[in-house]
């Protein structure tokens, strides 16, 4: 997921993730292959600890075994229901059987996936799932600047600007804020992942390169103390 990788005219899609899996090996495999597809990916290995950062964190997606400790896949699933969580929800069973995917879906699982299963089908579901929490335009505007979501394509003026995965999802979330100040712990929690350094300068630096590809006039506005916005 690095930030050197060119992005331009590609598919990659803004997402973040929450892996709560029991199996160590297995989790640690998922958020690995999820990063290296370019999600931000957070793990808990049981469901207390999921619980806490599902209902604490932004997620898109959250990838959860059914049978985990501490407190059941189904009670997290519940929870997060009830809570009315954004996120959906793809539940992770070693159960085949027709019953058990319903009742999964029944407690507000918005996907299920036996296992064993191929690792290219679940980035497919989690992309899928991505793409409808929440609901957005598919096309972003302001200014002179156009962010095609669906074709994940970006120009100003009518130039097309190539971007790192980084800058594109940092500005797709000020291009959803729509003129709205965005803090920089915001921009972390959405673009990076849980294991980044608060105090590091990753936002600094990437909006500074953002604003150098986008040119003149500058259209990202610093509030000291506060964050930053789209002019």
């Amino acid at each position: 997921m690095s930030g050197r990788c060119k992005v331009g005219w590609g598919r990659i899609e803004l997402v973040r993730v929450l892996v709560i899996e029991d199996q160590v090996d297995l989790a640690d495999d998922i958020v690995e292959g999820l990063r290296d597809q370019g999600m931000a990916a957070d793990l808990a290995y049981d469901g207390a600890s999921g619980l806490e950062k599902a209902l604490l964190n932004h997620y898109d997606v959250v990838v959860l075994d059914r049978d985990l400790p501490k407190v059941h896949g189904d009670a997290v699933c519940t929870a997060m229901a009830g809570a009315r969580s954004e996120a959906r929800i793809l539940m992770l069973t070693a159960a085949k059987g027709v019953e058990e995917r319903v009742e999964g879906l029944n407690l507000g699982a918005d996907d299920y996936l036996p296992k064993p299963f191929a690792f290219t089908e679940l980035v497919a579901r989690v992309r899928a799932l991505g793409r409808r929490s929440p609901p957005a335009p598919p096309v972003a505007t302001r200014g002179d600047i156009v962010f095609d979501r669906a074709r994940r394509r970006v120009s100003r003026g009518g130039r097309p600007i190539s971007l790192t995965r980084k800058e594109l999802a940092v500005l797709e979330v000020l291009l959803v804020a729509d003129g709205a100040v965005v803090s920089a712990e915001s921009l972390l929690e959405r673009v990076w992942d849980e294991h980044t350094d608060p105090f590091s300068q990753a936002v600094t630096v990437t909006i500074a390169r953002l604003r150098r590809k986008l040119g003149a006039p500058d259209p990202i506005e610093t509030l000291v103390g506060s964050g930053y916005r789209l002019r």
